[in-house]
């Protein structure tokens, strides 16, 4: 029997507070978090932490699950982990599949950009909640 691939994405804040985004060269070209699908026998957290590095090029800790998303149009789940980037590296976009990663400011995020993206990091950063898991429609963009 085989096992779905799930997501894994990274939310990654700087000393300044500013929020690490990686702009794919594929699919609507928009800004998102440092992330994708797990390989097989893969651990949600170490596909983050794949990720980070392959697209980034930053080694990074993970700190904690910050959300569970349940995506049912494609029947498939994303994990969300804040990191920390070690030893202060700096971001280099990966040119097989990144070609712009930077941090921002959370009150002015680039566009474009998926309500998916938004709320994630915003999830992220909301610790007077419990509450893990969510269930998500359709993505909206914001231009």
């Amino acid at each position: 029997m085989s096992k779905k691939p799930v997501g894994a994405a990274a939310v990654i804040m700087n000393s300044e507070g500013r929020i690490l985004l990686v702009k794919h060269n594929y699919g609507k070209y928009n800004w998102e978090l440092p992330g994708g699908l797990s390989e097989q026998n893969e651990s949600a957290e170490n596909t983050a932490k794949r990720e980070v590095f392959e697209e980034t090029g930053l080694e990074v800790t993970v700190e904690r699950l910050t959300g569970v998303y349940y995506e049912p149009n494609h029947d498939m789940h994303h994990f969300v982990f804040t990191c920390k980037v070690v030893d202060n590296q700096q971001p280099q976009p990966d040119a097989e599949e990144v070609t712009e990663c930077n941090f921002f400011n959370l009150e002015d995020l680039p566009r474009p950009i998926s309500d998916f993206t938004i709320s994630r990091i915003k999830d992220a950063f909301n610790t007077s909640s419990d509450h893990l898991f969510h269930i998500i429609g359709p993505r909206q963009w914001f231009e």
